[in-house]
């Protein structure tokens, strides 16, 4: 008798695949938001939108928090901290000031920052593949800021968002290590609900604290008002949903293929979205570092199909 694991239906391909192109649609979707909110009321909002979606999946599929220790709560803090408020912030206030297609290519490199993060504090063994990865991410980022055209739609601080964007690399690294803490007493569903409940409390503080007129949503674009929803809605709610919903029955292998479909989601949507022109330095930018993603898609899953090798031995 097969395992769920061993093949995956249609279902769980969609479930993959469409959860990866909402994570996309989020860098496009950030300098929406960026240039027509104050950012720490537009984090709340967003934060806000997702537990109310999250929320009756988490009631309907899990034991709502039934079985968690109190150590999970404790990483949770952290992977608020870090994955949500950290994140969030970083990723509007950078998004402000650079270009889609600059900000879908940092954050391709997210699977690479990981590796290099997971070798650097929690010991994870380092090959040629993931030291490749990471040299095609850095080479793919440095090219296409190198190359960078003075017109190509970023802000008056193009570096600084760069530098802000990778930050927020950073912060989803660390909420994806962070998550691997977690007890298997908690569903990724159920951590998801509770880190976005803690980010929405205090990014209301903060814009309380630091926006000029928090919550002053008088003036805002309907179009900026409808990426904002969908920002949380989709991405922040959804999107979780799905791709935790299908990583749960896919074979390891095919959940790491599937990671290809965000950057490519978040380079189209920003040449639709934010209506950016193609440039030959954005090709080779993004080629770079999408090469460096493939090779990490590669050690997910040879690493995955040595696991049941390794048992039987």
């Amino acid at each position: 008798m097969k395992s769920k694991k061993t093949s995956a239906g249609t279902t769980v391909i969609i479930q993959l695949l469409s959860g990866m192109a909402l994570f996309g649609s989020a860098t496009p979707l950030s300098k929406i938001i960026g240039q027509h909110f104050y950012i720490f009321t537009a984090s709340a909002l967003r934060m806000g939108i997702a537990c109310i979606v999250l929320a009756p999946f988490t009631w309907w599929m899990t034991q709502c928090f039934a079985r968690a220790k109190r150590s999970d709560f404790l990483v949770i803090l952290a992977i608020s901290a870090f994955g949500m408020v950290g994140f969030t912030a970083t990723m509007l206030f950078g998004m402000r000031l650079t270009s889609g297609v600059v900000g879908s290519t940092i954050m391709s490199a997210t699977p690479a920052v990981t590796a290099g993060a997971a070798v650097l504090f929690f010991g994870a063994a380092m090959n040629g593949r993931k030291w490749g990865a990471l040299a095609l991410a850095v080479a793919g980022i440095a090219a296409i800021n190198l190359l960078r055209n003075d017109t190509d739609g970023a802000g008056g601080a193009p570096l600084l968002g760069a530098a802000l964007v990778a930050a927020a690399v950073c912060c989803e690294a660390a909420y994806t290590l962070l998550s691997k803490k977690l007890s298997n007493d908690i569903s990724s569903l159920e951590a998801t609900l509770a880190a976005s409940l803690v980010a929405a409390i205090l990014f209301v503080v903060l814009a309380m604290l630091f926006d000029p007129r928090p919550f002053d949503l008088s003036k805002v674009e309907i179009r900026a008002s409808a990426a904002l929803i969908f920002w949380g809605a989709a991405t922040g709610g959804l999107a979780p949903v799905l791709w935790y919903n299908g990583a749960r029955e896919a074979p390891e292998a095919l959940t790491a293929g599937a990671m290809a479909i965000m950057p490519i989601s978040a380079l189209v949507l920003s040449y639709v979205l934010l209506g950016e022109t193609f440039r030959w330095s954005h090709l080779i930018g993004f080629g770079l570092v999408f090469a460096g993603l493939l090779l990490m898609i590669k050690e997910h899953t040879r690493a995955s199909l040595d696991k049941p090798q390794s048992a039987k031995s």
